[in-house]
């Protein structure tokens, strides 16, 4: 077993625990409970479980180790599950309808209100139950981090906490300002897009994707303030490739890979960096056009084709591609300042390109 799917058995193992000593201490309260939490674990199994190599990885760029302790495993999975709250909060807002091949929560318990004959609004209901485990998830989330910090002296244990606020708190930030572009287009012009886009990318998802994850478990391993700012150096242009993939993905990836329908982000309206690109290099028309079709939930297949011919022909999906090799390369480069040992650089270098290349 190599040592990514070692660590992500053990992630595995520690969400599973956490839920079932859930389900036995919140289980009796009432009988609708246990379906309830039911759902928490089927969101929670699986996934790429980048976020818990990153922060083994930087464990261990800090303790010289490759064998990351029970603090790092608790960490990591504390990551976990708060992006999975993150991600059931986010289909809400999308009002996506599938999230790895499978119903969203929110749709999920709409599924659950409908075949319980319960009354009422079943739309209504799978909205409010999805906020609800959303917000349980980062409960459980905060409560895994500060068994991790227990772990550690209470001097990394500091420095680790203020982090993971640091990080929480620019995630929502990032999130609203996402909410906030796919309303204010309208008065927001063409040649301004492209670096609001690119604050929403960094804030939402490139710095807690990789470069948080990297910092945490650096910071739980007690490393010098050095050492974090050359993390950053790395793990923040590899975060903008990521994101810039996902965005990639959200247009033209492979339902049967990505688990949810090709063009999704394109009903949701979605204001991505490789957007803004179409429409700068696109004519004044079809950029237009692009406008009036992105978030329209509507468009037919051959809408969905147009747009995806138009963000390639105009250029803008061969910008996204460029701007992610140039940021991998800037992340490998920053890479190469890292004091590390062969086995640890090799385990960055590898989970660098497989963050970029990923196809789902």
């Amino acid at each position: 077993m190599s040592e990514s799917s070692a660590l992500s058995s053990k992630v595995q193992r520690r969400l599973d625990a956490t839920i079932a000593e859930n389900l036995r201490v919140l289980g009796p309260i009432g009988v609708d409970v246990p379906a309830f939490l039911t759902q928490a674990a089927a969101f929670t199994t699986g996934g790429k479980r980048l976020r818990a190599a990153f922060c083994a990885a930087g464990y261990s760029s800090a303790a010289r180790t490759s064998d990351p302790s029970e603090a790092i495993v608790l960490a990591a999975a504390s990551i976990e599950l708060f992006h999975a709250a993150a991600l059931v909060h986010d289909d809400i807002i999308d009002r996506s309808d599938t999230r790895r091949g499978a119903p969203s929560t929110h749709r999920a318990f709409a599924k659950h209100h409908r075949a319980s004959a319960w009354a009422g609004d079943e739309e209504h209901f799978g909205l409010s139950a999805a906020i609800l485990l959303g917000d349980l998830l980062l409960v459980w989330s905060d409560q895994l981090f500060v068994e991790a910090c227990a772990l550690v002296s209470p001097e990394n244990a500091v420095r680790a906490r203020a982090e993971f606020s640091k990080m929480r708190g620019e995630v929502t930030i990032g999130q609203y300002l996402d909410l906030v572009e796919e309303v204010a287009w309208p008065v927001v012009p063409i040649d301004a897009r492209a670096a609001r886009a690119t604050t929403i990318a960094i804030s939402k998802s490139a710095r807690y994707s990789v470069e948080e994850p990297l910092v945490l478990g650096a910071l739980l391993g007690g490393a010098s303030d050095a050492l974090v700012e050359q993390i950053r150096a790395f793990g923040l242009p590899l975060g903008l490739a990521f994101q810039l993939r996902d965005d990639v993905l959200g247009v033209f990836g492979d339902e049967a890979v990505t688990g949810k329908p090709s063009g999704d982000d394109l009903r949701e309206g979605k204001r991505t960096l490789m957007i803004a690109a179409a429409q700068e290099l696109a004519t004044p028309e079809d950029s237009a056009r692009l406008d009036e079709l992105l978030g329209d939930q509507g468009l037919t297949d051959a809408d969905i084709v147009w747009m995806q011919e138009l963000i390639t022909n105009s250029g803008g999906l061969q910008r996204t591609e460029e701007l992610i090799s140039s940021s991998l390369s800037e992340a490998l480069a920053g890479l190469q300042e890292l004091e590390l040992d062969d086995a640890s650089r090799t385990l960055l270098e590898r989970l660098a390109e497989r963050t970029a290349h990923r196809e789902h």
